[in-house]
């Protein structure tokens, strides 16, 4: 990259001016691939169904209403399924932390038994599994179906974030842990002390990564819940928007589409409605994660 100075300026050259210009121009339009159709989907929810299904409505609504988010809250269910979520990914993003974290420590111990083949084991489980009705009588002969636990504990260890939280644990100098065992330091210790405060971003990537999965998770309470009490805020929507896409399926006579034709919410607002909902509180955990977000993923990709 050449670059001539001259009276205290630093002049740039019509290459450097010509990637520049196309390196903004490709981040600008990649910015706007993915914001317009967040700004859709904003306004087609605050829009009126019935004049949304007319076509036109881009970024702004053009019949502003709050209908659509009426609906979906009308159902008193919805608060005790955020209640549900809320829980669920606190006390499942901590746990998972915990189990992970722990298990990426044993496997960065050199001396630990058998740790190639445990590695091998471990790895194995992510290209084989028992599928979904084995699942299933597995935790019915736990005792876990229709329980709170159900949704929390069959995600408590992940193997790719196992891997990746072994892998920044491995870019570690060992050295700090050899030298924290000669002034008497046990593996809690090393743990506590030394590996945690230093894995904070992969911590960080781990734990946002964990917390959005349970949270955008509704198979667990729809397949291993028979009763809605214990449903997520994702599982409550996702019956919500199939019984309102079967109501406008069943239309069978005269009187159901004159009551069909007064009701404003339709099944692809309500669709619009439901997604703001439940993508708006995990976006807001973002810009405490930021800092570590890009150093945690980037290093537990690259080692190992």
């Amino acid at each position: 990259m050449e670059k001539m100075r001259g009276s205290g300026r630093i002049k740039t050259s019509a290459a450097d001016k010509a990637v520049s210009i196309v390196t903004y121009v490709v981040v600008i339009t990649l910015c706007l691939v993915i914001l317009l159709p967040c700004l859709n989907v904003l306004a087609l929810s605050f829009n009126d169904g019935k004049d949304a299904a007319r076509g036109g409505v881009w970024f702004w609504p053009r019949v502003f209403t709050l209908e659509n988010y009426g609906e979906v809250f009308q159902d008193g269910s919805i608060i005790n399924a955020y209640k549900i979520t809320i829980a669920r990914t606190l006390i499942g993003t901590l746990m998972s932390l915990i189990f992970t974290s722990f298990a990426a420590f044993a496997l960065n111990q050199t001396e630990l038994p058998g740790r190639k083949i445990i590695t091998f084991l471990i790895t194995f489980t992510m290209l084989f599994g028992g599928g979904t009705i084995p699942t299933y009588i597995q935790y019915n002969e736990l005792g876990m179906l229709d329980t709170f636990w159900v949704l929390v504990i069959p995600s408590l260890v992940s193997v790719t974030y196992l891997i990746m939280m072994r892998s920044f644990f491995d870019g570690i100098p060992y050295a700090l842990q050899e030298a924290a065992k000669l002034d008497g330091c046990g593996y809690f210790g090393i743990y506590f002390r030394i590996m945690i405060p230093l894995s904070k971003p992969v911590l960080a990537v781990v734990g946002l990564y964990t917390a959005v999965n349970l949270w955008n998770d509704w198979f667990a309470g729809a397949f291993y819940m028979t009763s809605d009490a214990l449903w997520p805020v994702q599982t409550v929507l996702q019956q919500m928007l199939a019984r309102a896409m079967s109501a406008s399926q069943q239309i069978t006579n005269v009187a159901d589409a004159i009551a069909a034709s007064q009701n404003t919410v339709t099944s692809d607002s309500l669709k619009m409605a439901a997604v703001v909902i439940t993508t708006v509180p995990i976006l807001c955990v973002y810009p405490f994660v930021q800092k570590y977000f890009a150093k945690g993923t980037l290093i537990g990709a690259i080692k190992g």
